[in-house]
């Protein structure tokens, strides 16, 4: 199975100014994005809410949740985010792919519009 990565530049809410720019696996079956650690810091993210996770391996961990302006190409959204903790790789979920109206094409691996729906 092939991989996709995007460069995506995330921005604190609150402090707008700060930004970082990173390279993020697209992940359609993860649900959210995580920021990796260094990002979370040198953002100053902040979390909300703690949230429990079951992972792949049957492994069940907690990671607090945030919230951050995530930009793609011309497109930039507010979503909640992990902020992750040491070794976590960073991911662009599913709750941000379809956020900002995007689908993940299987056999391309490429992203493009989604058809969307209300």
């Amino acid at each position: 199975m092939g991989m996709t990565s995007v460069k995506l530049q995330i921005r604190n809410l609150q402090k707008p100014d700060k930004k970082a720019v990173g390279e993020f696996l697209v992940d359609s079956g993860a649900f959210f994005t995580v920021v990796p650690e260094k990002m979370v810091k040198d953002l100053g993210l902040k979390p909300e809410r703690t949230q429990e996770f079951s992972l792949a391996d049957g492994k069940t961990i907690k990671r607090k949740l945030g919230n951050a302006l995530i930009k793609f190409r011309n497109d930039e959204i507010a979503v909640p985010v992990v902020l992750g903790e040491k070794d976590d790789s960073p991911l662009m979920g599913a709750l941000t792919l379809e956020a900002m109206g995007l689908m993940l094409d299987p056999f391309s691996r490429k992203l493009y519009p989604a058809k969307l729906t209300l």
